[in-house]
């Protein structure tokens, strides 16, 4: 995945070049040392690094991986634990997880088995003979290389003698499925057989794609971890019985790595006719989660939870850490070339995150208290963007706000600019939020009729005071903020400056073609423009690439007959409209229907062209080589961009909905309505995962497309409505209630 805008560029002199995973307490970079060599750098989040016992069980997990050094760990190269952000580099290891290798592939069979098995009893023996016990062995957490497993991620490590459980932290961690019993019981009697317990749940799930104790709930999960006999079906007789034993209450009963060692040599084939290739998914492909069917009756007999009640608190406890950073790949595990959680599909939402609602009209803890500014109606926005935790929002009629990310609460409402409202209507666009400025656009008429006058601001984030602002007059496009600079029109004759964000100081000015508007597209590294003349249609249309750094221009001439949607394989993404037998287009730009995908090399101006299996109309959004479009009936189809063929359409009761948000954590596509109603659906086979009641507290739009949004809160979704309802969700338990802001 690509850094983020406020991402480093560096960490302890190795350059960043890209992430590999994000979890609750960290992200995973894949880093460039100065001689070349690849690393994977964890670098743990600023409100942990500030956490003096989260510190010590990140220094433990350094002192653990520095003790292991074998063929099927990643080493540890480097490490500060003492820096304000602590960080460990680790060898890099290319290739997916064993749950991704799972989830795209299938279960494992003959040589890819074998393989597996015996490099995992390797990788534990080196562990444990460096006195340490891993305690979180689980698909996640072991790397599918070309030369055999490795086992990663020694977050909750510990030396077999220390028996420090770290209770300042008020939570013992670890993934249910994949935990042996005493580490759900009693943390301090867990010693190197917990680990023997955790490689035979894992193979199980290796084997057959489901785990031994699965259950609906986590808490059922490690109720039967504790108390139930695994389930086993699927697994090969011979190899049944080993991994009963590993599986055995009592860590006395399971095997001791040598002896299973050798039983595994004896049992798994090292060539046969259940070998099979790892299976590579093309490119414009989404990998599947695969969801497990339901248990037939009398599968299992479950006891009453009230048979053994220490028991149950027991598991409360553990499963704490287990509920805070979900069941995935939250570790963000050192090394990762890709991984996704087998157990669970949803994120964690973020540390003392409640769902919560409010409206724009809510009052603020600071600047203008009540309610929103003289306006045309609600029925152009609010927009909102979120930035560091918080959400940003603005609209017509709606006066520039902060919302705290965590409870909802109205923490600031900036006035109009100049200060004073004056009688009349005023608009606002959020244009962005960077480095920690909100920026609008300001549009007041007067209510006796008139010229308009608009106006860019820039406001604190953190106290809503305006920074500075400056009058917007016509020029040859509208204001943008694009890669950490604004971009407006510099009053002269089609010039354009590039200020920066928080000081409104000049950055470069530059010149754009006499006689054409330009408007920015977001598309692309750099900031590209689509211009065409002001008064009259063309056939042509001219793309013009600015350098952020110095304005410099590059040109390109396309047809002007479709639309731009976004980037793919490199190269821009235009949909062209369909045409009848006249070769007159029919709908419009927006919405098609579609006929035609054009794919344009930004360079060079090379193009190819795929025709669309059928016309395909509706709001459009590109993303992981998909395109998905949404109908104002509820109708969404996904279509490859690479081929045109249709994969998928799904219709939701969802009434004039949104455009998608994608989720590639998740593998989901949300998408909202104007009554608030949310929708989430899988990627794959466009499967329905679930749909809200209505949350809006007003509906007063009519027709067409929402304004409605839906955007990525970490775990959390936030929903903003056109009639000024803002609210929140966590998307693994979308039907709780939320409280207010």
């Amino acid at each position: 995945m690509p850094l983020y805008k406020d991402d480093p560029k560096s960490i302890g002199g190795y350059r960043l070049v890209g992430r590999l995973g994000s979890g609750g307490m960290g992200v995973v970079y894949r880093g460039r040392a100065r001689s070349g060599r690849e690393v994977a750098v964890k670098v743990v989040h600023a409100q942990y690094a500030e956490d003096p016992v989260f510190r010590t069980r990140f220094r433990q997990e350094i002192e653990a991986v520095r003790k292991v050094s074998g063929a099927f760990t990643a080493p540890v190269l480097d490490a500060d634990p003492e820096a304000v952000r602590p960080w460990m580099a680790t060898q890099y290891v290319p290739g997916p997880s064993l749950a991704a290798r799972i989830r795209d592939g299938g279960p494992l069979k003959g040589t890819e088995l074998r393989r597996l098995a015996l490099g995992l009893v390797e990788a534990l023996r080196d562990i444990h003979r460096a006195g340490v016990v891993h305690r979180d062995l689980k698909p996640a957490n072991v790397l599918m290389a070309e030369d055999g497993p490795r086992v990663i991620d020694f977050g909750i490590s510990r030396a077999a003698e220390n028996h420090n459980t770290l209770t300042e932290t008020g939570q013992m961690i670890g993934t249910p499925p994949f935990m042996s019993p005493e580490q759900l019981t009693d943390a301090r009697s867990v010693g190197p057989a917990s680990d023997v317990f955790s490689l035979g749940a894992l193979l199980v799930f290796t084997i057959t794609g489901k785990g031994p104790f699965d259950a609906d709930s986590p808490y059922l999960t490690a109720y039967r971890v504790v108390h139930d006999a695994p389930v086993l079906d699927g697994v090969p007789g011979p190899f049944q019985a080993i991994l009963e034993r590993c599986l055995a209450k009592e860590p006395a009963d399971r095997p001791e790595l040598d002896a299973l060692e050798g039983e595994f040599v004896a049992t798994l084939p090292e060539t046969g006719e259940d070998d099979q290739a790892t299976v590579t998914l093309r490119s414009d492909e989404v990998a599947m989660v695969r969801t497990r069917p339901a248990e037939p009756p009398g599968r299992r007999r479950v006891r009453p939870l009230w048979a053994t009640a220490g028991t149950v608190g027991a598991l409360a406890l553990g499963l704490t850490g287990y509920l805070l950073l979900g069941p995935g790949d939250d570790g963000a595990p050192a090394g990762a070339g890709a991984g996704a959680a087998a157990p669970s599909r949803w994120a964690a939402v973020p540390s003392g995150w409640k769902p919560w609602q409010t409206t724009v009209d809510a009052t603020a803890a600071h600047g203008v208290k009540k309610g929103t500014a003289e306006g045309s109606g609600l029925g152009g926005g609010p927009e909102c963007r979120l930035y560091e935790g918080a959400v940003y929002c603005a609209g017509d009629g709606v006066l520039p706000m902060r919302l705290d990310g965590a409870t909802g609460r109205t923490d600031w409402r900036a006035d109009a600019l100049p200060s004073g409202r004056k009688q009349g209507t005023y608009n606002y666009s959020v244009l962005g939020v960077e480095d920690d400025a909100m920026l609008v656009r300001q549009e007041h008429t007067p209510v006796a009729g008139g010229d308009s006058s608009i106006m860019l601001a820039a406001l604190d984030t953190g106290t809503g005071e305006p920074l500075w602002h400056r009058t917007l007059t016509g020029g040859p496009m509208d204001a943008t903020v694009s890669g950490g600079l604004v971009v407006m029109p510099a009053g002269g004759e089609g010039a354009v400056t590039a200020r920066s964000p928080r000081t409104g100081a000049v950055r470069w000015t530059a010149t754009l073609p006499a006689g054409q508007y330009c408007d920015p597209t977001g598309v692309g590294a750099d900031l590209l423009l689509r211009c065409g003349p002001e008064m009259a249609p063309s056939k042509e249309a001219l793309l013009l690439t600015l350098d952020r750094t110095d304005g410099t221009a590059r040109r390109l001439a396309v047809p002007n007959r479709g639309r731009l949607v976004g980037s793919y394989d490199g190269r821009l993404l235009f949909l062209d409209l369909a045409e009848d037998e006249q070769g007159n287009v029919s709908g419009d730009g927006a919405q098609g229907p579609f006929s035609l995908i054009r794919l344009i090399d930004p360079d060079t101006g090379e193009a190819r062209s795929t025709k669309l299996a059928e016309e395909f109309e509706g709001r459009v959004t590109l993303a992981d080589g998909t395109l998905w479009f949404v109908t104002s009936s509820g109708q969404v189809t996904a279509a490859s961009a690479r081929t045109g063929e249709r994969l998928w359409q799904t219709r939701t009761s969802l009434e004039q909905p949104s455009g998608v948000t994608y989720d590639p954590r998740a593998r989901v596509v949300y998408l909202a309505s104007a009554s608030g109603r949310v929708a989430a659906l899988d990627t794959k086979k466009g499967t329905p995962l679930w749909e809200t009641l209505p949350r809006a507290q007003r509906v007063t739009s009519q027709g067409g497309l929402s304004q409605t949004e839906v955007l990525l809160h970490k775990g959390a979704l936030v929903v903003a409505t056109p009639d000024g309802d803002v609210f929140t969700l966590d998307p693994a338990h979308p039907d709780r209630k939320p409280v207010s802001g």
